[in-house]
């Protein structure tokens, strides 16, 4: 069976449609079935105070670097119809409501839900009230990094009691950059498939361009995601794990010519090339639970509930007060994105400070 390659261009193309262009180039001619991009706002992503992050020109707050990240709407439109003159198709990913709102509205041909948004359980919901709105549903990909079990079943669960589950596919993904190959677990995709009956594949962080890929058909994947740079020396947040133009080419070119092929020569190949011992490590046990490259992150990289102002106690929990953002550096994480509805109009118990993750403790 044959993979559907995404080629993630993310955020490389730094708001410049000529870069962009020439990523998608590259990407086509790699051989790849498809362009994914990030619509990045900043506010649905991070809290202003959620700490610097280290650059070649010096330290600046994160939530900088994402405003830096925005582009206009037109710009993914541009994109998308070069794109299509390239026989390729567009991808997006959305990190909040609004511009989900907005990639539905430019009508792309598959959504992707990055993995820390796995759990932001009103933007699936969105997504299932936007598609049922719709003749043709577009097709949506799911990756599930930093996440357990529980939180994939979740996110499933929304689709499937919209009775759009058959528009979903699961990724396995290690949200660590880059990602150790001897992190993969490449077994736990049998495990998922067992489980969650969904078309399966790999987005993958690591900087060899063939070992997890290949091991990854081996065990199910037939979706492949990973990053594309145009150099690993610019300055794109994603650049320096991404893969370059001749190293994405070597990929799609290897995994295209073992599309068929039997499991013992497919193992062949990669112990051959890789050793035993490497690839019983990629292989690992096949148990669902979070990397080691990634437990730390775990509450902080994925979605929380936090406050977006200073309050005092005994005042009523509003909209405009909270909002569902990943933690990152230095916040606190609150909880759970699926308790926002239950949260609203609850009264405080205590003064709460802006940034601040939402607990069930500051609530009468």
């Amino acid at each position: 069976m044959k993979n559907y390659i995404i080629a993630e261009i993310g955020t490389s193309h730094q708001g410049d449609f000529t870069k962009a262009k020439k990523l998608i180039d590259a990407a086509a001619n790699s051989g790849a079935d498809c362009v994914k991009f990030q619509w990045v706002y900043a506010k649905e992503i991070l809290h202003p105070k959620t700490g610097f992050v280290d650059l070649p020109t010096g330290k600046i707050p994160l939530y900088n670097r994402f405003l830096q990240l925005e582009v206009k709407k037109s710009f993914y439109k541009k994109c998308r119809d070069y794109a299509h003159s390239k026989n390729l198709d567009f991808g997006c990913s959305p990190f909040g409501i609004k511009s989900l709102r907005q990639l539905v509205a430019i009508n792309p041909d598959m959504i992707k839900i990055a993995s820390p948004e796995l759990n932001h359980f009103p933007m699936l919901e969105e997504l299932c009230k936007l598609q049922k709105k719709r003749k043709i549903k577009i097709p949506v990909i799911l990756s599930s990094g930093v996440s357990k079990l529980e939180d994939i079943k979740k996110a499933l669960d929304i689709f499937e009691k919209n009775n759009q589950k058959e528009t979903v596919s699961l990724l396995h993904c290690v949200t660590s950059y880059p990602a150790p190959e001897e992190d993969y677990n490449l077994k736990v995709l049998e495990n998922l498939k067992n489980q969650f009956d969904v078309k399966l594949g790999i987005s993958d962080h690591s900087l060899n361009p063939i070992i997890v890929p290949l091991t990854g058909y081996l065990t199910g994947s037939r979706i492949v995601e990973k990053h594309i740079t145009l150099s690993n020396e610019t300055e794109g947040l994603d650049d320096p794990v991404a893969l370059n133009p001749e190293n994405f080419k070597k990929m799609v070119e290897t995994l295209r010519s073992f599309e068929g092929e039997s499991k013992e020569k497919i193992l062949e190949y990669l112990e051959n090339n890789f050793g035993k011992e490497k690839i019983a490590l990629v292989l690992g046990t096949g148990e669902k639970k979070l990397a080691k490259a990634e437990e730390a992150n775990y509450t902080r990289t994925n979605r929380s509930i936090h406050f977006m102002k200073d309050l005092k106690a005994g005042t009523k929990i509003k909209k405009s007060h909270i909002s569902i953002l990943r933690t990152e550096k230095v916040l606190t994480p609150g909880i759970s994105p699926e308790f926002y509805e239950q949260v609203l109009g609850k009264k405080l118990k205590t003064d709460v400070e802006d940034g601040e993750g939402l607990l069930w403790e500051h609530l009468l």
